[in-house]
């Protein structure tokens, strides 16, 4: 080290990393305890498990949500390199599917889509943030890289399914108890049912443009791993 030059640990690009290793672990830690938590109680009470998954999970998977619209702000500034629209997409879907309509709906909430919602969620999580995490500090798998590429191919859909069948079992309770749908004035008003049977044909409409993005970065990462290997 010359002089004046600082520190490895003091660092920019160190620091950088450092963080996104941090973040990555804490968003593997709390979708692994999820994930273990969800086959826990499955084996131990089967099928009943399922009803009650959000009120033994929920509060977890919240802050996990959360915590991920950090990732539009990494992107923004320049931390990770991926782009900021398909990310947005992804997780608006989650934040809408889950605080807007499964928390504020007691009766969603025991529907056993939930659970298999939860399911698909951390399956994709847990070998993401598995993958992120390694790549941050230099490590490369192949099994892992075309995994973490791979598994997003039938998940990713049936993730959307799920999402989408979570709200169309919503819209009764919502056109019952009037959730979120309020009058304005000038006789105007918003009814909350409406917007979410506009936002299910927007949701396969985002989940074509994901699949796509997701298809061709796929295509590119996986073009390099090949050639990163013979180096």
């Amino acid at each position: 080290m010359g002089p004046g030059a600082l520190p490895a640990w003091l660092q920019p690009r160190y620091r950088k990393n450092a963080y996104l290793f941090i973040y990555y672990l804490i968003q593997f830690c709390g979708h692994s305890w999820i994930f273990t938590n969800m086959t826990v109680r499955f084996f131990s009470f089967g099928k009943d498990s399922m009803v009650d998954t959000f009120y033994a999970i929920g509060l977890v998977m919240q802050l996990c949500q959360s915590i991920s619209l950090l990732e539009l702000l990494h992107i923004y500034v320049g931390i990770e390199s991926n782009h900021l629209l398909p990310r947005f997409l992804q997780l608006t879907e989650r934040i809408i599917v889950l605080f807007l309509v499964i928390t504020s709906q007691e009766e969603v909430q025991e529907k056993y889509v939930v659970c298999v919602l939860f399911i698909f969620w951390n399956l994709l999580d847990m070998v993401r943030y598995t993958y992120s995490m390694l790549s941050v500090i230099g490590i490369s798998y192949a099994v892992l890289t075309w995994f973490s590429q791979t598994l997003w191919m039938p998940i990713y859909p049936l993730c959307v399914l799920a999402e989408a069948f979570t709200i169309y079992q919503s819209l009764p309770y919502f056109e019952s108890f009037g959730t979120y749908s309020t009058k304005m004035p000038f006789d105007l008003s918003i009814y909350f049912p409406y917007v979410l049977k506009i936002y299910l044909m927007m949701l396969f409409v985002g989940m074509y443009f994901t699949y796509s993005h997701l298809y061709s970065e796929r295509r590119d990462i996986l073009r390099v791993s090949p050639n990163k290997k013979k180096m």
